[in-house]
């Protein structure tokens, strides 16, 4: 149903918000398994300082912004520097920063009431109603476009061979249509009290955008290309020059903005800030990055893939929970699902001669 639709579209935010920056840590060999906790962390001290210290909500979210770039350095630092494995530093994090998100409001709820801030969570406020809905939508689709035709233009002109006019057509009318069909579905729901439906739910909005970000890293700048590089082959990127150290310190900084992103949006979502938030999530998001077709020996992967892992999983997880299945037995299944994913992943490089 387009309400089922709804919630689903805002609740794949924050993981899906962690798997496009997740990619590139995993791409570069790396893991960070702290990034629920991390979350949870800035999460409780966001909600603590707006709602105990009485603080303003930009004021409350820089803090942590400077608390979760503070663990970055220090993660970052001993990985990058010291040469500490990341899945040891961040398995410490992960049960470090789960207690300090205890620690910060004495495991207390912290409730939110900031109108501004709730809409950045969904919720029914957090839609941006039908005209900007579709106003959005055709604006991606006329990026769809024109990033085609560029792509045309710009093969020729080095005298690269293209493909057939009518098959770009159709590669590009098939993303036009799916943009489409999201946002009438969006635009399908209201809630009862409401005279206008809700449209496409901010959260999504503020996926979308880190998303093309990160692409826009990662296909148009030197540090993306640096990344991908040091994924291939770490010694060889070194004996280049490429500066392996520093990049990796950049890439966690660039994880902790982004965790401070999902930070905002769940606490905004939930309406508080508990030191529960963001239990498990490094499952659902490393989960949702292998699905998406990531492989964790490094070197290959692609953020839209990223987002249709975070779909995947989070329809799951949905699925499950409308069919009234235990969270025990949920557990179980996403775990297996993230198995077999990676043994697909396994399976796919040694039959095309990618496994080394």
């Amino acid at each position: 149903s387009p309400e089922n639709l709804y919630n689903i579209a805002q609740q794949t935010a924050v993981v899906g918000i962690l798997a496009t920056v997740m990619v590139l840590v995993i791409v570069t060999r790396h893991i960070d398994l702290s990034v629920g906790s991390v979350m949870g962390f800035v999460g409780v001290l966001v909600a603590f300082l707006m709602y105990t210290a009485n603080w303003s909500w930009q004021a409350a979210s820089l803090a942590g912004l400077a608390a979760a770039i503070a663990v970055a350095v220090y993660q970052g630092a001993l990985v990058a520097f010291l040469g500490v494995p990341a899945f040891v530093v961040t398995l410490g994090g992960l049960m470090s920063f789960r207690g300090a998100a205890y620690l910060v409001a004495d495991g207390k709820t912290q409730p939110i009431s900031d109108p501004f801030f709730l809409q950045l969570g969904g919720g029914i406020d957090g839609g941006i109603g039908t005209q900007a809905s579709w106003l959005v939508g055709v604006l991606i689709c006329a990026g769809l476009i024109a990033s085609t035709i560029s792509r045309r233009r710009a093969k020729k002109a080095y005298g690269v061979p293209t493909n057939p006019a009518w098959l770009d057509a159709v590669l590009v009318l098939i993303p036009i249509a799916i943009v489409l069909a999201f946002v009438a579905v969006m635009n399908a729901y209201r809630i009862p009290s409401k005279a206008e439906a809700q449209g496409i739910p901010i959260p999504v909005l503020i996926w979308g955008a880190v998303a093309l970000l990160i692409s826009f890293l990662v296909h148009r700048t030197r540090f993306g290309r640096y990344i991908f590089a040091m994924g291939g082959n770490p010694d060889a990127a070194a004996l280049v020059g490429i500066p392996v150290r520093r990049v990796t310190l950049l890439l966690f900084l660039l994880l902790a903005v982004l965790t401070t992103i999902a930070a905002i949006v769940a606490i905004s979502r939930l309406n508080a800030g508990t030191n529960s938030l963001g239990n498990n999530l490094e499952l659902l998001v490393i989960a949702a990055t292998v699905i998406g077709g990531t492989a964790l020996a490094g070197g290959s992967g692609t953020i839209i893939g990223s987002v249709l892992g975070a779909l995947i999983m989070q329809s799951i997880d949905s699925g499950m929970l409308l069919l009234d299945i235990s969270i025990g037995t949920r557990y179980v299944i996403i775990g297996q699902v993230l198995i077999l994913a990676v043994v697909f992943d396994v399976a796919y490089r040694k039959w095309t001669g990618e496994a080394t």
